[in-house]
């Protein structure tokens, strides 16, 4: 929801370096990876179906402390139905 090119630019200047971009259920990200192609990078895929797909299928997923996971964010309460493998987690609301 809260893509920023430039910010991406920044971050990535190899514009043919492989890039996977994923959400939960490859909706969002298929947008994401169709603005990347279009500022010139080149081997951009999005993971299809998404991480509920990926998780739903028993692949590994790793958290941001590179340690095997099985929570997943579920995004939403109405969403969270598509993921039937691994611990749905929620997102905190705002105070």
């Amino acid at each position: 929801d809260h893509f920023d090119l430039a910010k991406i630019s920044e971050e990535l200047k190899d514009k043919n370096q492989a890039i996977v971009v994923y959400c939960s259920l490859g909706i969002r990200s298929e947008t994401i990876a169709n603005k990347l192609k279009k500022a010139g990078y080149t081997d951009v895929s999005n993971l299809y179906g998404g991480i509920f797909e990926w998780k739903n299928n028993d692949f590994d997923v790793y958290n941001s402390e590179d340690r095997k996971t099985d929570s997943i964010h579920a995004f939403s309460k109405s969403w969270s139905k598509w993921l039937t493998n691994g611990k749905k987690v929620y997102p905190e609301k705002a105070p």
